[in-house]
């Protein structure tokens, strides 16, 4: 089944170089600046993110009313926006993994199709995990699998719902794993879930199916799709990671015959920051078992770092690259053991993590997530990542790494 939204991908090569927004748009978005422009910014506020040296900015208590914590979004519009087309075409040499991005973007939009349109009820199955699969589970991961089997340019798929790499094209070049939605638990409640997508060559690891042996570096890109409000994607290519928006109207991308991109580039060469004041701990249950996390959560406390964690993966470490700045943490214990998969999860977001200036821990070693060699399909680790300042306090505290 072919969406409207999967049509309108394929038809981007007809659009224009770069799309402009409607003058109405333009005028609306000055007269936005102009308000914005009128409200008076607090000159400590500067000097504390000019010392930190987070890009986003930390604001002194009272900013904004009550909220002294929060962070917004200094991000304004443009009078214009790339294609998806246009930035693939400069920032992607690789002519088959251009091919590659656009088929996985078709998913991610039918995806975002079908969370609009679907009820989330158990489907009467389970993973291979005992997990019940949800309605919204089977959709996505079917969506997955009929992208990569009629893919010209993947080799073999692996889904973290059946984690067994099975072949796809004879005659492809990449090896594909995803999470088709990650998120589950918190998908009934309506909150932001997403898709994680890791990309390695046919050929690396031992070369059987290029997984087994491989590590997360060896990977060529990764994708990490957030289904909120918007559906954005992070995509890693040749000099950084850049965010794709699906469906910007009537603001977004308006091409020459009136209609608008499918997708468009929001925002490019995306860097996380250092330092930060945002955290996302995971497994706190292991605070009772492990000291050195129960100290590190009691020191983001006693130093009014802003909790911002929901539960899914997806939007509690993508907001390190909306904010700029942040940190996920999790460790295990003894009876909180590791629950994230390496080659689904840790390994796509580290690559595009490292790649923006963030930092990766494994959890034991204090190494990077991303030289831990897959050995099995569903390995599991330990993880921290994010701005590299807190993943070095986390490997202090919880790794012994001086």
């Amino acid at each position: 089944m072919m969406s409207s939204s999967m049509k309108s991908v394929k038809s981007v090569k007809s659009s224009s170089k770069v799309c402009v927004r409607p003058a109405s748009s333009r005028a609306s978005s000055a007269v936005a600046r102009a308000s914005a422009s009128s409200v008076p910014r607090s000159t400590s506020s500067a000097k504390s993110s000019s010392k930190s040296g987070v890009r986003g900015d930390v604001r002194v208590f009272g900013e904004y009313g009550a909220s002294s914590t929060s962070f917004y979004t200094t991000t304004e519009k443009q009078d214009s926006y790339d294609s998806l087309e246009v930035v693939l075409g400069t920032k992607c040499a690789d002519t088959q993994m251009r091919t590659l991005i656009v088929e996985m973007l078709d998913a991610i939009a039918d995806i975002t199709e079908a969370l609009r349109s679907a009820l989330v009820t158990v489907e009467g199955s389970s993973n291979t995990f005992g997990d019940a699969q949800l309605s919204v589970d089977v959709i996505a991961d079917e969506i997955m699998w009929n992208k990569c089997r009629e893919s010209s340019t993947v080799a073999f798929g692996a889904s973290e719902e059946e984690p067994e790499v099975k072949p796809c094209n004879p005659n492809g070049e990449y090896t594909v794993c995803w999470d088709p939605l990650d998120g589950s638990s918190i998908v009934d409640n309506n909150w932001a879930v997403g898709t994680m997508i890791g990309v390695w060559g046919s050929k690396s690891g031992s070369g059987d199916d290029g997984l087994i042996g491989a590590t997360g570096r060896d990977q060529v890109t990764s994708l990490i799709a957030l289904y909120g409000p918007r559906t954005t994607v992070l995509v890693g290519l040749d000099d950084g990671v850049y965010e794709f928006s699906y469906g910007c109207t009537p603001e977004g991308c308006q091409l020459s015959d009136g209609t608008f991109a499918p997708w468009i580039c929001s925002r490019s060469q995306i860097t996380i920051s250092e330092e930060c004041k945002i955290f996302a701990p995971a497994n706190l249950r292991a605070t009772k078992e492990v000291e050195g996390y129960k100290k590190l959560v009691d020191y983001y406390m006693q130093e009014k770092y802003t909790l911002r964690y929901s539960g899914g993966l997806v939007p509690d470490v993508y907001q390190q690259f909306t904010k700029q700045q942040g940190v996920f943490s999790n460790p295990t214990s003894d009876s909180s053991p590791a629950k994230l998969r390496l080659a689904f999860e840790a390994a796509p977001f580290g690559l595009l993590v490292e790649m923006a200036g963030g930092k990766t821990s494994d959890g034991v070693s204090g190494g990077s997530v991303l030289d831990v060699q897959i050995n099995q399909v569903d390995q599991r680790t330990a993880l921290c990542i994010g701005s590299s300042k807190e993943v070095d306090r986390f490997n202090e505290m919880i790794c012994m790494v001086e």
